[in-house]
């Protein structure tokens, strides 16, 4: 049976006092880079310009429009068929919702843009960075 490198280093350490140990522990710390423990000062807090953004600008997201809620049981959603109603939580002509990602970032109106549904943005959701 071939020896254990761990082996050679329970017995160095097992002949060594305690401020032996600690003073090499010591050493080993004072030689490792501590650059990561403090943020550096030279990145900028935001983003000064649209090319700063230019490396997530390829990062897809899922933008998703909520026009409202409902909640029912499961043989009722069974029994809904085509033309069927839901009503929904929101009146005619309240903000949607609109999340990115899960996280609401904003509230908008319903448009029509070229036979097709779009969203104008009408308030952006400003949160507090934790």
């Amino acid at each position: 049976m071939a020896n254990d490198p761990s082996d050679d280093k329970k017995k160095n350490v097992e002949g060594l006092s305690l401020n032996e140990l600690t003073d090499s522990t010591a050493k080993k710390d004072s030689d490792r880079d501590d650059s990561w423990d403090d943020p550096p000062t030279d990145i900028p807090d935001k983003p000064r310009s649209a090319q700063d953004l230019e490396a997530v600008y390829d990062i897809p997201v899922r933008v998703s429009a909520v026009l409202g809620k409902s909640s029912m049981q499961v043989h009722e959603l069974l029994k809904l068929g085509r033309g069927a109603v839901v009503e929904l939580d929101r009146k005619v002509g309240e903000a949607i919702d609109i999340y990115v990602n899960d996280r609401l970032v904003a509230r908008g109106e319903v448009v029509v843009v070229d036979d097709r549904l779009g969203i104008t943005m009408t308030e952006i959701i400003k949160t507090q960075n934790k």
